[in-house]
């Protein structure tokens, strides 16, 4: 029997403060650009909502390494800046100073030291992680973006039967699996990784097993790329970028009648970051049943795409309020509120039959399943 205490938990939605990282390092003659790209930058983002300060910090060993690190009242408001399109066209002035950079976001845990300065207020928005969080050694990432309506079939083929690059990145890191779903036109491929996340994205990126689908596919997408151009595909792959922002799984193994699906829910405009959040409390409160039939799930989000990845014992209709996470007094009418009611088929009140016409709908093709304890 798996207890709450076998489960693994990572959320964005436990209310602590947000530390965001961006270590840069820039081209010989950039910095008088990369600065001014920085000033801009810096004073649009002061208005965000959720955001408490930043600082640039320039290395003492090597004046080509940049340090950018800013705080955020939590995780939730920062998600939605930096998946927005204001974010995507701030940012693309600084690309071209740019040798190399990676961003990397910590929730604060603990912290020492009492510093008030008029940039970083004395009494600070947010709370502390509450605990650490237990992890499972992996991390997750997803991508999505979408093809030409007529081109599906021809793109769920190419994208079924392409040959899987070398698992392994180093000695540290593996790439575990990878899924690819379809719904509609949509795409979604989502990798699980052991190790270094931005490693193993670098690598399968390098690999000609995956340059030739990217180009096999290059074709049919409906938003434009140019992957000889690099400003090109690095805009193509931030828009497609779709980060977990919830994770709940038992730590034990697959059953074999244990089925992966991608669940797609449509939100309402607006309404993407409540959605998310609504559906990582339901799972968080379903992990309380030892016999619950849903073994991990995994919510992905950006703007109002969210994609909610379970693994289920006995498939979808077995619990359809517990596998599609409306589960409990009113929550089948709270999520019906932040979907689209077209995803419903109806915009009178909801049933447990609606529901299962919605995860129907929801769940979206398996192309392929790589890596994983049944291999497609």
């Amino acid at each position: 029997m798996t207890t709450l205490s076998e489960r693994v938990s990572q959320s964005v939605f436990d209310g602590s403060r947000l530390r965001v990282v961006l270590l840069v390092d820039l081209h010989e003659a950039a910095q008088q650009d990369f600065l001014a790209a920085y000033e801009h930058m810096r004073n649009q983002v002061a208005s965000v909502p959720g955001h408490l300060s930043d600082q640039l910090c320039q290395s003492i060993e090597n004046p080509s390494q940049w340090l950018i690190t800013s705080e955020w009242e939590s995780a939730p408001p920062f998600i939605e800046w930096v998946n927005s399109e204001e974010h995507a066209e701030l940012v693309r002035p600084l690309h071209s100073c740019l040798r190399d950079t990676r961003s990397l976001r910590f929730s604060i845990l603990r912290e020492t030291g009492k510093i008030h300065t008029e940039s970083r207020p004395a009494k600070l928005g947010g709370a502390l992680q509450p605990s650490p969080r237990m992890g499972d050694g992996k991390v997750r990432h997803a991508l999505t973006f979408t093809v030409k309506p007529g081109s599906e079939a021809t793109v769920a083929q190419i994208l079924a039967n392409y040959k899987s690059p070398e698992s392994r990145v180093d000695e540290h890191t593996r790439l575990r699996r990878t899924t690819l779903f379809m719904h509609g036109n949509r795409v979604i491929r989502a990798v699980e990784v052991e190790g270094d996340l931005f490693a193993a994205l670098r690598h399968v990126a390098r690999q000609p097993e995956v340059r030739a689908l990217e180009e096999a596919i290059n074709p049919y997408l409906e938003q434009h790329r140019d992957l000889t151009d690099q400003e090109s595909a690095r805009m193509f792959f931030t828009r497609a970028s779709l980060p977990a922002v919830h994770h709940l799984a038992a730590v034990e193994e697959s059953s074999p009648d244990t089925k992966r699906h991608a669940l797609y829910y449509p939100a309402k405009p607006g309404c993407g970051m409540a959605l998310a959040r609504l559906l990582a409390r339901q799972d968080e409160e379903a992990a309380a049943d030892t016999s619950s039939a849903v073994i991990s799930s995994t919510i992905f989000l950006r703007d109002d795409i969210v994609i909610r990845l379970v693994d289920v014992r006995g498939g979808l209709h077995a619990n359809p309020l517990l596998a599609g996470g409306a589960r409990g007094p009113r929550k089948l009418e709270t999520l019906a509120r932040l979907i689209d009611e077209r995803a419903f088929g109806c915009d009178t009140s909801v049933t447990e039959a609606d529901m299962l016409r919605f995860l129907a709908n929801a769940d979206m093709r398996l192309l392929t399943d790589r890596g994983g304890p049944t291999p497609q």
